[in-house]
């Protein structure tokens, strides 16, 4: 059975070599934030086909460096094998944000205890939103977007309210797609398994362990 599981992968892997659209079609350039590698699989999947995607992995509220760190590695070996399996002139490229975490501290004092999802969580993916969004303005993206909504535990109205507030704010177009929707959470899961990436049991912030 294992021996299965695993000759169903490495035959999933050799897919991933298929081309996305045509490479030699300008695609418009879209500003990822990538809260994981994990999420991170279907919703460049879903998006590669018509942008040309650069991550962008800000996440300050994970305070534990040890962890943020291991995400981040897991981040930078999906785009290394994506890169190298995917027939495209256009490979996807990462930026990482200066990483604060007791800045987040600071922006959650006050609603620690609040429940997941609440104004703690708002807070985060406020923040989060908002500093890709400034870094997309600056450096010449038309679009911004995020892998959170690719989580079955994150709210999908919530981050699209917030993105699009912050696409006028900015004079930037947020593409405000519900990256769960369709099985895109149980792909995000497939790929990652066949990435053989790490995957995370809590979402981030010492808060969010209880």
């Amino acid at each position: 059975m294992i021996e299965q599981r695993e000759s169903s992968e490495n035959e999933f892997l050799k897919d991933t070599g298929l081309a996305f659209g045509d490479p030699s079609v300008q695609r418009p350039q879209v500003l990822l934030h990538s809260c994981c590698g994990p999420c991170s699989t279907s919703v460049v999947e879903r998006l590669a086909p018509q942008y040309k995607i650069t991550l962008y992995y800000c996440n300050s509220n994970i305070d534990d460096e040890a962890e943020y760190q291991r995400r981040l590695e897991a981040q930078k070996e999906y785009i290394a094998r994506y890169n190298a399996s995917v027939r495209m002139n256009e490979p996807l490229t990462l930026v990482q944000a200066v990483y604060a975490p007791a800045a987040f501290l600071r922006l959650v004092r006050g609603v620690e205890d609040a429940p997941e999802g609440g104004e703690r969580c708002r807070r985060c993916i406020s923040d989060r939103l908002e500093k890709t969004a400034a870094f997309a303005a600056m450096n010449g993206y038309e679009y911004f977007t995020t892998t959170l909504s690719a989580s079955r535990y994150k709210s999908y109205e919530i981050i699209a309210e917030l993105g699009r507030a912050l696409a006028l704010r900015y004079s930037l177009s947020f593409l405000d797609d519900d990256f769960k929707k369709g099985g895109g959470d149980q792909r995000a899961v497939l790929l990652s398994k066949s990435y053989g990436l790490y995957r995370q049991n809590y979402c981030g912030c010492r808060f969010s362990k209880k």
